[in-house]
């Protein structure tokens, strides 16, 4: 089988969950085709790695504001669809495999659908409406197209994936999904390097690591750690403890802003994004991680990589209690129950001073990883949905 994925707001392979799913798709030997944004690095036109083909097309850039999300979403699209012609050119492709956000990506595959009879699967990574009402806080015009497109690409997929349970419950509602169209398809790590040797310079000296890994933007809650480490260095006068914050994203020119503005450059680290290397002797090193992705109707959806990446080093977390996030934690996280910086940090430090319960916390969120989470059983959802959807 011949299979397209689109894929707009990350490229490959820096999407960990898009990757193993094009892995996995080439594993079961289909012949695999990637399309996504150059970004973060990523910026070769075309190449095949690993024997799967990348296109990958010019985009506006990361958006902050509303006429941001329109020029970036107009210029994927253009992208996207050119490269889709090309390899159809080159080969053609039986099935049409749509990872959102956003979910415009329909517009791409409309066309190969209804004129060549390709196949669809929507990938649901997030809700997005819920992500445009969390982003901009409001239900306007704008608010009802993204419910529109959702509809739009629900109705025209053959089989829905979703990244969890609530996702798939609130898809299969709102596209009135039989049972048999609609798979769970879990993100969770089975590449990362989880032996290699720890590294105590990351400390800078100080006792304690506290370790963040993901996007920095307007959506993930980082601007509450920052806050949090300045009570923790201000308020709780501990000097002990370093932050180390990895990652990029649209806010993080404005995250280091807000830590040069309290004071903390020596506190918190902030390298932007980082190889595979780095971040494995990071997550090897921290006491513990943090998810601070603020409790809302879009995160409590959402299964964050960072939780996961935590659980396969065996680093137990701090977190803002999301419903997917309980559910993927378990009992491997310390839950704060409000969206406080305040009291992000009296947890983080609570558990720092607590080795015994950082053990404990840490084994069980291995464990869980090991034998509940693993991406095998993600594996054969997959194979699954693509058996369903070309039946």
């Amino acid at each position: 089988m011949r299979v397209l994925i689109l894929v707009e707001n990350l490229p490959v392979p820096f999407d960990r969950r898009v990757w193993q799913e094009a892995c996995a798709l080439r594993d079961a030997g289909h012949e695999v085709t990637v399309i996504c944004p150059q970004m973060r690095g990523y910026t070769q036109a075309e190449e095949r790695l690993e024997g799967i083909q990348i296109y990958r097309h010019w985009i506006s850039g990361e958006a902050k504001s509303l006429t941001g999300f329109i020029s970036e979403y107009t210029s994927a699209l253009w992208g996207e669809f050119w490269c889709a012609v090309k390899a159809w050119k080159r080969g053609g492709f039986d099935v049409i495999h749509l990872c959102n956000p956003p979910d415009l990506l329909f517009l791409v595959a409309l066309p190969f659908k209804l004129l060549c009879g390709v196949k669809v699967i929507f990938d649901v990574h997030d809700l997005w409406p819920e992500m445009f009402e969390a982003k901009f806080g409001r239900r306007d015009l704008m608010y009802w197209a993204v419910r529109f497109a959702e509809r739009c690409t629900l109705a025209l997929a053959d089989v829905v994936i979703a990244t969890n349970q609530s996702v798939l419950r609130a898809v299969k509602k709102r596209g009135k999904l039989r049972d048999d169209r609609a798979f769970v398809v879990r993100t969770a790590p089975n590449r990362m390097n989880t032996a290699v040797e720890p590294d105590a310079a990351l400390r800078a000296g100080k006792k304690h690591l506290v370790g963040y890994i993901g996007v920095m933007g307007n959506a993930d809650g980082v601007d509450y750690l920052v806050r949090a480490a300045g009570h923790i260095v201000q308020t709780r006068k501990r000097d002990d403890v370093q932050f180390l914050l990895m990652g990029s994203g649209p806010e993080h020119a404005e995250l280091l802003a807000l830590r040069d503005q309290l004071g903390l450059q020596d506190h918190i680290s902030m390298p932007g994004r980082v190889s595979d290397e780095f971040l494995c002797r990071a997550l090897r090193s921290i006491d513990l991680g943090v998810a601070c992705d603020p409790i809302n109707a879009y995160n409590d959806h959402c299964t964050m990589n960072k939780v996961l990446e935590y659980m396969a080093f065996a680093k137990p977390m701090v977190m803002f209690g999301t419903v997917e996030g309980r559910y993927s934690a378990g009992d491997s996280a310390v839950y704060v129950m409000e969206n406080s910086a305040e009291q992000l940090g009296d947890a983080i430090l609570a558990l720092l001073d607590d080795e015994p319960r950082r053990r404990q916390l840490g084994a069980a969120g291995h464990a869980r990883l090991t034998h509940e989470l693993n991406w095998g059983r993600s594996v054969e959802q997959l194979y699954g949905a693509y058996a369903e959807a070309c039946r």
